[in-house]
């Protein structure tokens, strides 16, 4: 297996669910690593990998900001992919590509490896188009070409486990939608790295395409009925023809994490088998992907251990694609409307704990029924809710999501963390602790937009003595 050995990669998507997988795995191998992201302040990379990696600011869509990739890189991953159903997302994908391309052709690198979509139906949706489109204008470089087309990747926080663990765990019985038939070919995260790492600087992967898939070929009703054989769970799915993709969507939404418009977007995809033309990327690379139901149980056995690496969750693009966290850090004041309340403490290590723990499993502390009820709430007008929970039910960093909120600052030893709500909102809202002088500061601030904003506040302030006020008590106690 004729292979070179680069030294200096360009990893762009290095926060996203893949990209902060393969990190690793990268550095393991003796590589440098230029990990490119947008927003700097939400990159936490392990410490051990500190010296193996440098960080650059860049925006795809922004020419000038690639300008920041070094000219003397060997080789570049493009892991970048929007789930948006704006109505110009394709066109951003597009250029975002473009953009790319011409900055990678202004260096040395040799090769660009992209993981993109199977698309081996006629008729595919939006965002596998997207994906094709993508792969076809990152192809005109002057470099060699790599692309993997996968299909259902599978693995602890992916979005596709989140969404199956939530159905099979919740519903014994599920009445669902025909798409549930369709046919596809699940693949192992684990396996998908080893493929990206192996397929670095060998030849005989330049200038051509691959499917990449499991071993085994599954509807999506067999994997959920999988999911639950694995479990020793029972559960019974009634499919019915006449949901239509909008019901789908809402199904999907009310009774898993994800957004909307991320269910939106996959009951659009999941119309579609997904199967691969064939296996020979396998044998170019020597490889045996393993099937579902053991990719199952060592998902399981990570989360068991929560050593869960990445989630779907925390990218921004389960959020607001144009949200900057750098943008907000800090908490305006003018024009703001603030709930202030702090208590003594005497043990910071023990109260630092607690309030890291927040959210999730452990829950807020006091009210939880209200939190939920707003969640809910939340949900019905379209947003993320509560079923979010954490990624780490010990640990906090930067862009991390808790539920319906999301990590803006965390810093344990300086004793502050700063949360943004995702909510649906009339305005723009911050909850922030601060252990500080032997006291715990507790602030809930709100920017309302108009008239709405300050109704809602104000309507909601007698609430806000008896939640805030009770979870500080509870921090404290």
């Amino acid at each position: 297996m004729a292979r070179f050995k680069f030294m200096k990669i360009l990893l762009t998507g290095a926060n996203g669910y893949v990209g902060k997988r393969l990190l690793p795995v990268l550095i393991e191998n003796g590589h440098k690593v230029i990990c490119c992201v947008r927003d700097a302040r939400r990159f936490h990379p392990p410490e051990s990998l500190a010296k193996s990696i440098s960080i650059i600011e860049a925006d795809l869509m922004d020419e000038v900001s690639l300008e920041a990739i070094p000219k003397d890189i060997d080789a570049a991953y493009y892991l970048v992919h929007s789930m948006s159903s704006s109505s110009n997302f394709e066109e951003m994908e597009r250029q975002s590509a473009a953009n790319f391309r011409e900055a990678v052709e202004r260096t040395l690198a040799r090769q660009v490896i992209y993981l993109g979509g199977i698309v081996n139906e006629k008729s595919l949706s939006r965002h596998l188009r997207s994906r094709k489109r993508v792969e076809d204008e990152l192809s005109q470089g002057s470099y060699h070409f790599t692309v993997f087309r996968a299909g259902i990747i599978v693995g602890s926080g992916s979005a596709s486990f989140e969404i199956i663990r939530d159905l099979v765990e919740k519903l014994p019985v599920m009445v669902a939608p025909k798409w549930l038939r369709t046919r596809c070919q699940p693949i192992a995260i684990t396996d998908v790295i080893t493929i990206l790492e192996k397929a670095l600087g060998n030849v005989e992967t330049f200038d051509d395409n691959f499917d990449i898939g499991g071993k085994d070929i599954l509807s999506y009703k067999e994997m959920l009925l999988l999911y639950a054989k694995v479990r020793g769970l029972r559960r019974h799915i009634f499919i019915v023809p006449v949901m239509t993709p909008r019901l789908s969507s809402y199904w999907l939404y009310f009774i898993t994490a994800i957004s909307y418009k991320l269910a939106n977007a996959l009951v659009d995809s999941m119309k579609i088998e997904v199967l691969c033309r064939e296996d020979r990327i396998n044998h170019i690379l020597n490889i045996q992907p393993i099937g579902y139901a053991e990719a199952l149980v060592s998902i399981f056995e990570e989360v068991e251990r929560n050593q869960i690496k990445s989630s779907w969750k925390d990218s921004l693009v389960s959020a607001d694609a144009s949200f900057k966290l750098s943008d907000v850090i800090q908490v305006p004041t003018y024009g703001c409307l603030a709930d202030k309340r702090f208590k003594p403490i005497n043990d910071r290590t023990r109260i630092l704990n607690r309030i890291w723990r927040i959210g999730g499993k452990t829950g807020w502390y006091y009210a939880d029924w209200l939190w939920k009820f707003r969640g809910f709430l939340d949900k019905l007008a379209g947003g993320v809710g509560l079923r979010r929970g954490r990624t780490n039910e010990q640990e906090i960093a930067a862009g991390d999501a808790i539920d319906f909120w999301r990590v803006l600052y965390a810093d344990k030893n300086e004793g502050r963390l700063l949360l943004y709500a995702e909510m649906k909102l009339p305005g723009e809202a911050w909850l922030e602790f601060k252990v500080q002088n032997d006291r715990l500061y507790q602030t809930a601030t709100f920017r309302p937009k108009g008239l709405l904003g300050r109704f809602y506040w104000y309507s909601v302030y007698p609430l806000h003595g008896f939640i805030f006020n009770g979870m500080l008590n509870k921090l404290t106690a």
